[in-house]
């Protein structure tokens, strides 16, 4: 080890997010899933620098169902997005990993290995703002999309008044992470400011805007199936609007793909 670089500056630590909401069109479900779990996922994203950890979840028809508020400007319409893939990109080396994507992105598409019968609903690219845990010894960030989780809900939240999002740790630690909660942790993410931009050079549309610049979008990582588990991601919301400083514009549970099979790829609709 060298003696002059601190020891947390070794660790492997988050920095940002890319979150990918997306819809294969209608009749190609399963051509897309296999194109994106076998291909892209690693050729697109994976394979690149820095970019350290993903995870993908999908959310059946009878999730989506479940998703508030019935207007959201995360996703227009609220239903849509059946697939999210999230990935964790270590922090200080975002531009390094973002100069390649941009890159590797272009690259595929030119050599026939995009996919086009796909519709972006909301992809961006978020910071790290804080994670609060409910134990004691938790799954650290780092490891969540790792972990075996049985779920993960995402809430989006922006501000009711001028001004940025107030802290919503206590409300997350108060409504979600009581002992015995279905909920192991909730982070939050602001926009990167370098993103706020839509890249033109990029060779799709890439969904809604996503509402305020000045959203927060938290991820729920879940012990317990997200369909049972949703109640608490309910309270919260209502919690966070019931406190008058933000509003929720996008509550939605999703599960885990099971790698390599086609499963849900039937239940989207």
């Amino acid at each position: 080890m060298t003696e002059d670089v601190a020891p947390e500056d070794l660790a492997v630590r988050v920095g940002s997010m890319l979150f990918t909401m997306v819809d294969p069109n209608r009749g190609h479900e399963v051509a897309y899933n296999r194109w994106y779990e076998r291909d892209h996922f690693y050729g697109g994203c994976l394979v690149g620098p820095w970019l350290f950890a993903g995870r993908r979840f999908v959310a059946t028809r009878a999730l989506k169902d479940l998703r508030f508020p019935a207007d959201s400007p995360f996703a227009e319409p609220v239903d849509a997005g059946s697939y999210l893939a999230v990935y964790w990109i270590h922090a200080g080396h975002v531009g390094e990993h973002l100069k390649w994507a941009g890159e590797q992105v272009r690259w595929l598409y030119g050599v026939g290995r995009g996919f086009a019968e796909r519709t972006h609903a909301h992809t961006g690219l978020y910071d790290l703002v804080s994670v609060a845990y409910r134990d004691e010894d938790p799954v650290p960030l780092e490891l969540s999309l790792d972990h075996h989780f049985a779920g993960l809900a995402v809430v989006v939240s922006e501000p009711a008044t001028e001004g940025p999002v107030p802290a919503l740790e206590e409300t997350a630690r108060t409504t979600l992470l009581a002992a015995g909660s279905p909920v192991a942790s909730c982070s939050s993410w602001e926009v990167r400011a370098s993103a706020r931009a839509r890249d033109a050079k990029v060779p799709m549309a890439l969904g809604s805007e996503g509402g305020s610049d000045d959203r927060v979008v938290q991820l729920l990582f879940l012990d317990g199936e997200p369909a049972g588990a949703f109640d608490a991601c309910r309270d919260y919301a209502g919690a966070v609007d019931a406190a008058g400083a933000a509003r929720v514009t996008f509550c939605a549970p999703f599960l885990p793909t099971e790698i390599g099979t086609d499963r849900y790829t039937d239940e989207l609709w």
